[in-house]
């Protein structure tokens, strides 16, 4: 098949070629080498099996070039960073909402023979997500009032009888209630996408990927994923920074089987015109997390609480994953084992920590607060 893979030069991307390359496929790739991600240079990862175009998914005359005689497309280019995206708004909607509009124009008004596409979502649309309490039953809640957050009482309660929530795993039928820009431009992937393809017949997945970690997330990147920033942290002998108490939990998924994921629905028609949780059903916590990494490099340095909150933030979400497994998805790899693995590759590549500017920038714009 012809493939196309947008942001293909990106962590998850890069995986993504690596794997649709060895299974003979023939792979394009159309990347911008974003300067927060790649600081201007070309990774050295980069699978010589692939063509790669470099420029921005916006240009229309390149888009139409990525676009010629290709089969099946995989959308993963965009700007990543919730915190950041709260201040930068119109870089982030013009970077992720309008570029897929112009892909998916492209697509349709030029009658290109797609026969297939599969986009990334993000857990992060649910906003919270999912909980029991048990006296009233399953809750979704919206997020906690400041006035709760500024008694530091973090956990979920009620919001009919007050009563402290129990987390749940989060299914695709929870209501959607992104509490970021960035989330809203991941939602506004996931719809753009299934609206489309559902009108033009056009076989179309939209992957909920949770928090991915593995090798090539970029270290330095104060904006990624909590793995690689926590990573950066110690490789410089600093200590993680930790909002609230470092027990909210997320459910950490390897890249390997995000790959695992878009190669299934790739394949699978009963997938088509639908959207899956990716991750690997289990909750774990960010204080763990941080010691656990702390643990692999070698320096059980402290995580550093100051007991601050940012807007927006969420307390506990991880997935249901039974809809993804009834087509054939399996999680391969174990925390304990993806992340000793990350810390094996992490140990080679350099970190700039820049986590303290990213902070200060939230500071500034008060959207962290104690």
């Amino acid at each position: 098949m012809k493939i196309l893979v947008t942001g293909g030069a990106g962590f998850i991307g890069s995986h993504l070629v690596d794997a649709l390359v060895r299974r003979g496929h023939k792979v394009r790739v159309l990347d911008n080498l974003e300067e927060q991600v790649h600081h201007g240079e070309k990774p050295d990862y980069l699978h010589p099996g692939a063509e790669y175009l470099w420029g921005d998914v916006r240009d229309r005359r390149l888009l139409s070039k990525a676009l010629r005689g290709i089969e099946i497309l995989f959308h993963e280019a965009a700007c990543v960073g919730v915190g950041q995206s709260m201040y930068q708004i119109d870089k982030y909607v013009d970077n992720n909402t309008r570029s897929a509009s112009i892909l998916l124009d492209m697509i349709v008004n030029k009658k290109l023979p797609i026969q297939k596409m599969v986009v990334a979502s993000s857990m992060s649309i649910y906003g919270e997500g999912a909980y029991r309490c048990a006296d009233c039953g399953p809750v979704f809640p919206s997020v906690r009032p400041e006035e709760q957050l500024r008694r530091r009482q973090w956990e979920m309660l009620c919001p009919r009888c007050r009563k402290p929530l129990e987390p749940q795993p989060t299914a695709e039928e929870k209501p959607l209630a992104p509490t970021s820009v960035y989330a809203i431009t991941k939602r506004d992937h996931e719809e753009l996408f299934l609206t489309v393809g559902r009108a033009y017949r056009i076989p179309t997945v939209a992957l909920r990927y949770f928090n991915v970690y593995g090798p090539r997330q970029n270290l330095s990147n104060p904006y990624t994923g909590v793995c690689a920033i926590f990573s950066a942290r110690i490789k410089n002998n600093n200590p993680p920074l930790i909002f609230e108490d470092g027990l909210q939990s997320r459910d950490f998924v390897h890249v390997s089987d995000i790959v695992q994921a878009n190669l299934l629905v790739m394949k699978n028609h009963r997938a088509d015109g639908q959207a899956f949780n990716v991750g690997t059903g289990h909750s774990t916590s960010i204080l763990e997390i941080a010691r656990t990494l702390g643990r692999l490099y070698g320096n059980d340095i402290d995580p550093e609480i100051p007991k601050r909150f940012r807007a927006g933030d969420i307390r506990h979400c991880y997935a249901e994953i039974s809809k993804l497994r009834a087509i054939g998805f399996q999680p391969t790899v174990k925390l304990k084992d993806g992340l000793r693995q990350l810390v094996q590759w992490g140990q080679h590549v350099a970190a700039k920590d820049e986590v303290q500017k990213a902070a200060s920038e939230l500071e500034t714009r008060g959207l962290t607060r104690g």
